[in-house]
């Protein structure tokens, strides 16, 4: 260690010019010769004003060999003697010399313990630009509440919690790069869009941490926009698909498939504050020209990862209209139904038929669960018009299709029916005349 002083031309431990010694007891030990430092009072005075207070007291016997004695915890001796050195030299050296965030806080500690204000500042500029991990940042953040507010003010900044309209900024940034509002679509910036996804989730995280962004109409905007720049995004590469799959059909898929992972996660996101009928009536609109490409002939035995996800993403949409979050006319929710499902059953017979292939993707059994359940409990919402011709349908094509398995929805309609008829036969009977249900 450098030992040139920044005061006075002296070195430390230099037993030539030294005229006080000091030595550490460390707290608990038992050692009898501790070690002995040289140094210099008018070093310790000017630098610590444990020292000087200590070196102006006449009644403070230093025995002879004029030996100052300070008590250390045990834990701290190395800082205790690190900050001895560092009273020799310049803030300059000072932060050469430190090589971690935990050497630092150790001195920072010894410094604050024996008064050294110069010391401590010069620590505290090292902590406040140094990066600290998640310990660190805690033994920190412990620490620096036993200093005045003054002196915490900088190791607590980046520590304190930002105001509602900063997080409400960072938000709505990080939602229009996830979004591809701010940036191409070019895979270049794919991790950094998922990281910024990861982000926006864990702001709006609902478990036993509070959310951090307050929503309001700027919020919801901004997420309306970048849901309505994902749908286009999709469209857009649908009707790019049928020359780009020609020329590179692997790269073509992935695109798609990229904008599928996009829309499924913006799903989440809605529906933790409440928007999910913008996505459900946003993926009504594309729904048949998403089903009339995808399902071209061209793409009879390819775009499996593709027509996998579509499911999935439906199954959003059929969950959140199927049990209530989302109200529609039932003339949306039939033409949701009729649009889908078609496309589920077939789609999960052909993924189903490929199950020894694992190049093939396979339907996830609770997810496939979740679907019918929806699909089961939307039919039954329907106008038994409707319900009639979607079952009459579903039976007819029973031999070929096992899912979705519409038993339920059957023996509902059935008794409906009956008790309907059994209604209107007593309507008559009272009345003379029909009523209309």
């Amino acid at each position: 260690m450098e030992t040139v002083n920044a005061v006075d031309g002296y070195k430390f431990a230099d037993e030539s010019t030294s005229d006080v010694r000091v030595c550490f007891r460390r707290t608990g030990s038992n050692e009898q010769q501790p070690e002995r430092f040289p140094c210099h009072s008018s070093i310790l005075s000017d630098r610590s004003k444990y020292f000087a207070d200590l070196l102006g007291r006449r009644d403070v016997p230093f025995g002879n060999n004029n030996c100052i004695e300070v008590e250390c915890p045990r834990a701290e001796y190395d800082h205790y003697v690190k900050l001895l050195k560092f009273m020799y030299l310049s803030r300059e050296s000072i932060e050469e010399e430190f090589t971690s965030v935990k050497s630092a806080l150790g001195v920072l500690r010894a410094a604050t313990s024996l008064k050294s204000e110069f010391i401590a500042e010069t620590c505290i500029g090292y902590l406040e630009s140094a990066s600290w991990d998640e310990k660190e940042e805690e033994e920190i953040l412990q620490f620096a509440q036993t200093l005045g507010p003054e002196a915490a003010a900088p190791l607590l900044a980046r520590l304190q919690a930002p105001s509602a309209n900063a997080v409400k900024t960072v938000f709505i940034s990080a939602v229009r790069f996830a979004t591809s509002m701010e940036i191409s679509s070019a895979p270049v910036f794919d991790d950094l869009k998922t990281a910024a996804q990861e982000q926006i989730d864990f702001m709006l995280h609902d478990g036993d941490d509070p959310a951090i962004v307050m929503m309001d109409e700027d919020v919801r905007s901004v997420l309306r926009e970048g849901l309505t720049k994902l749908l286009s995004t999709l469209r857009t590469g649908l009707d790019l698909l049928a020359s780009e799959f020609d020329q590179l059909p692997e790269q073509a898929e992935q695109r798609i498939l990229h904008s599928l992972v996009d829309i499924d996660w913006i799903t989440t996101v809605l529906t933790k504050i409440e928007l999910m009928n913008e996505f459900v009536s946003g993926w009504l609109e594309i729904s048949d020209h998403v089903i009339s490409v995808v399902q071209d002939d061209k793409y009879s035995s390819g775009l499996w990862a593709v027509k996998r996800k579509l499911i999935e993403v439906t199954g959003k949409a059929l969950d959140a209209v199927g049990y209530g979050s989302v109200v529609l006319p039932s003339t949306s929710r039939t033409h949701l139904v009729k649009t889908w499902l078609p496309y589920i059953r077939t789609t999960k017979r052909l993924l189903d038929g490929k199950t020894k292939d694992d190049a093939f993707p396979q339907m996830d059994a609770n997810l496939c669960q979740n679907i019918e359940s929806a699909i089961v409990s939307m039919v039954l919402a329907l106008p038994s018009g409707d319900q009639s011709d979607i079952l009459s349908d579903w039976m007819q094509k029973a031999d070929q299709f096992r899912y979705p398995d519409l038993t339920e929805a059957f023996e509902m309609w059935c008794y409906r029916s009956k008790t309907a008829i059994r209604r209107l036969n007593g309507a008559i009977d009272k009345a003379g005349n029909p009523i209309s249900l």
